[in-house]
C-alpha cells in the first residue's frame, strides 16, 4: 500500500506553498486562568446539533470541520479568512480532525471513508491510508504529520456507524513513509487528540483509561515511538490538542469547557476557559500567536505571546 497516491504526489509537487521553518521561540507561555473570546461570525447556522473540529491554519486562513450528529455524521470544511469572513471551503468532506502536510494541502480524518484523506484546497480528495490488516478503520479522529511525512493518527469509534466495517479495537497508528501501517498503542479506550513535540521526538496522545482521561507521551527513537508513559492523569474527557513552540501541550477537556496547558514534564501552568463544549485547538494568525479553539457550534480565539503548531 502506498502512502501517497499519484494525485497526492502531483498535488505536493505542484503546490506553491510550504510552511516556513519555525522561528526561534520567544515570548512568555500562558499562565493562570484565561478566557477565550467567541468569534460571533462563526457561530453555527445549522439547525441540527453538531460540533466544529480540527482547526488548522494554512497560509492566511483557518480551516475547520463542521459536522452534525445525523446519520453518517455529515461534515463540511469551513474557512475563516483574514477579514473574519466564514465560508464553506469543501462541501461533503466527511471529516473530523484536520492537519496540513506543509505543502498547503489539508490532511483530514474522514469518517465518511473510514480513512485518512488528503484534500487540495479546491476540494480534490485522495486516500493517504485506508486499511489496516485488510479492514477499514473505525472513524479516524485526529492526527499529526512529521516533517518527513510520517503520519500518526487516532482511531476511536465515535463515528464508527458513518460507514460499514471497522477494526476490532480502538488504536493509535503510525504510517511510515513506505506506507507501512503499524500500531503505536491499543490500550487506550477511544484515543483522541494527537500531537508532536516541536523537535518531533515525542508523540502525545490522549484518551481514556477506565473512567479517567490521560495524556500519554511516547518518546520517538530513530523515527519509531517507544512505550508510552502517562504524563497527566485524571483529565476530564480529553479531546484535541495543540503544542506551542516551548513544547507546552494545550489539552481540550470536552465537557469541562476548557483547555489546560501542561509543560513537557506534565506540570499545569494555565487554564483557558470557553462557554461551550470544546473539541480542539490550533495556532494561527498573521504572527502565529493566536490560539483558535473549536467546540459545539462555536469558534473562539485567544491572543497569546507564543507561537505554536498550526493544527
Amino acid at each position: 500500500m502506498m502512502l501517497r497516491s499519484a494525485l497526492t504526489l502531483a498535488a505536493v509537487l505542484a503546490a506553491p506553498y510550504a510552511l516556513s521553518a519555525p522561528a526561534a521561540c520567544t515570548g512568555k507561555a500562558p499562565a493562570g486562568e484565561l478566557t477565550a473570546t467567541r468569534i460571533a461570525a462563526a457561530n453555527s447556522t445549522r439547525s441540527e446539533p453538531g460540533l466544529y473540529e480540527g482547526p488548522v491554519w494554512i497560509k492566511d486562513a483557518l480551516y475547520f470541520s463542521d459536522f452534525t450528529f445525523g446519520p453518517g455524521f455529515p461534515s463540511r470544511i469551513m474557512k475563516l479568512d483574514a477579514s473574519g469572513k466564514v465560508s464553506v471551503a469543501i462541501e461533503d468532506s466527511g471529516s473530523n480532525g484536520l492537519a496540513t502536510d506543509g505543502h498547503g494541502n489539508i490532511i483530514a480524518a474522514t469518517h465518511k471513508w473510514k480513512s485518512v484523506s488528503l484534500y487540495t484546497l479546491d476540494g480534490k480528495r485522495s486516500d493517504l491510508v485506508s486499511k489496516f490488516e485488510g479492514n477499514v478503520f473505525n472513524s479516524p479522529n485526529d492526527m499529526a504529520m512529521a516533517s518527513d511525512d510520517t503520519l500518526y493518527f487516532s482511531d476511536p469509534d465515535f463515528q464508527r456507524t458513518a460507514a460499514p466495517g471497522g477494526q476490532d479495537k480502538t488504536r493509535v497508528y503510525r504510517v511510515g513513509t513506505d506506507g507501512k501501517v503499524t500500531v503505536v498503542d491499543d490500550t487506550l479506550k477511544n484515543p483522541n487528540g494527537v500531537s508532536l513535540s516541536p523537535k518531533e521526538d515525542v508523540l502525545y496522545v490522549n484518551g481514556m483509561v477506565g473512567e479517567h482521561g490521560v495524556l500519554r507521551a511516547y518518546p520517538i527513537v530513530n523515527g519509531v515511538p517507544q512505550a508510552g508513559k502517562d504524563l497527566v492523569e485524571q483529565l476530564g474527557i480529553p479531546d484535541g490538542m495543540a503544542v506551542d513552540c516551548y513544547g507546552n501541550i494545550y489539552v481540550s477537556e470536552h465537557t469541562d469547557k476548557r483547555l489546560r496547558v501542561f509543560t513537557p514534564a506534565g506540570k499545569q501552568i494555565a487554564t483557558i476557559k470557553v462557554d461551550a463544549n470544546v473539541t480542539n485547538a490550533a495556532f494561527g494568525g498573521a504572527d502565529g500567536k493566536t490560539l483558535y479553539i473549536t467546540g459545539a457550534g462555536a469558534l473562539w480565539q485567544l491572543k497569546l505571546d507564543v507561537t505554536g503548531s498550526p493544527y
